[in-house]
């Protein structure tokens, strides 16, 4: 068959770093285009916005919106109108309620959409979910905490309105959590902290209960660490401990040491994506999405001094 048309629709990090090598080591997908006001692609044909691109690119099958979620609904919204299967970086969009149209969409344009959760692609994700799956889990506990200095240098979009701040890393945390854990949780507690300088919070600290409304997850976001850097998961069971480290790329059972794969998750996404195209089918999963929400609408607001970048 025919490789998949692919165009990248914002040029950034994430695309550079991630999507553009995943796309070029996977046989399934050709990388025709690029669309962005600033970045471009060597040796691949660029556009200045996505509605030039679709345009002018002839026979595209397919784009990844790798832009920030403010404007990807609209141009995830041209892409489906245009019959092109649709990819959506993390987080998929800034509401849920954008995420409803865009299924609605693709489903009456009979095209893919795939919301990727790129850390539920990590090498121990899988292994810790069917471990879990005939377990009782007694309790959770997430420490995602980063430098955003150091991950997100000169990225003002996420201390702005829609932007997400310390949840835009959290939310790769929370996209582990609803894939692993073999029941749901709801959020009850929240407090997000502010710099008094910034639209978005640059921790928070949530706490949620099981379906029989016992606490049994809880979970700390912070962008202030220093030094080494924590990505870590643990999980107590009636069958003894589970840890996830390094954003899932390794898994402990029983202090034992299980996976240690590295970094595997976008050739996952892309491998997964041609799979969804071939099969006519979708993936959009908004649990990830709707705790975040559920953390704005019942979260306790703190400030601390202005942050500096």
């Amino acid at each position: 068959m025919a490789p998949i048309r692919i165009a990248i629709v914002g040029v950034g990090k994430i695309a550079r770093d991630q999507h553009v090598p995943s796309i070029r080591g996977n046989r399934d997908f050709e990388l025709v285009a690029t669309a962005s006001r600033h970045g471009t692609i060597e040796g691949v044909s660029s556009f200045p916005d996505i509605e030039s691109l679709l345009e002018g690119v002839e026979n595209l099958d397919a784009v990844a919106l790798c832009m920030p979620p403010g404007p990807r609904h609209s141009a995830a919204v041209k892409a489906l109108a245009a019959g092109k299967h649709v990819l959506l970086e993390k987080p998929p969009g800034a509401t849920v309620s954008e995420l409803d149209d865009l299924i609605a969409s693709a489903k009456a344009e009979k095209v893919s959409l795939f919301a990727t959760w790129h850390s539920r692609h990590a090498a121990g994700v899988a292994k810790a979910k069917a471990w879990l799956a005939n377990r009782t889990v007694r309790s959770l506990r997430v420490d995602w905490k980063e430098d955003v200095r150091k991950w997100h240098p000169g990225q003002a979009w996420i201390w702005e309105p829609g932007g997400f701040g310390v949840f835009d890393p959290g939310i790769n945390a929370l996209s582990i959590v609803t894939e692993i854990l073999p029941m749901p949780i709801f959020l009850t507690s929240a407090t997000l902290l502010f710099p008094k300088n910034r639209a978005q919070p640059i921790a928070a600290d949530l706490v949620f209960a099981d379906s029989a409304g016992e606490d049994r997850a809880s979970a700390i976001f912070d962008w202030r660490q220093t030094g080494p850097q924590t990505w870590d998961i643990r999980v107590i069971t009636d069958d003894g401990e589970l840890l996830l480290q390094s954003g899932g790329a390794k898994l402990f059972i029983k202090g034992e040491l299980v996976v240690d794969e590295g970094d595997v998750e976008y050739a996952d996404i892309y491998r997964h994506f041609a799979e969804l195209i071939a099969a006519g089918a979708s993936d959009v999963d908004l649990r990830p999405l709707r705790h975040v929400a559920d953390a704005f609408m019942v979260g306790r607001h703190a400030f601390t001094d202005p942050f500096e970048d």
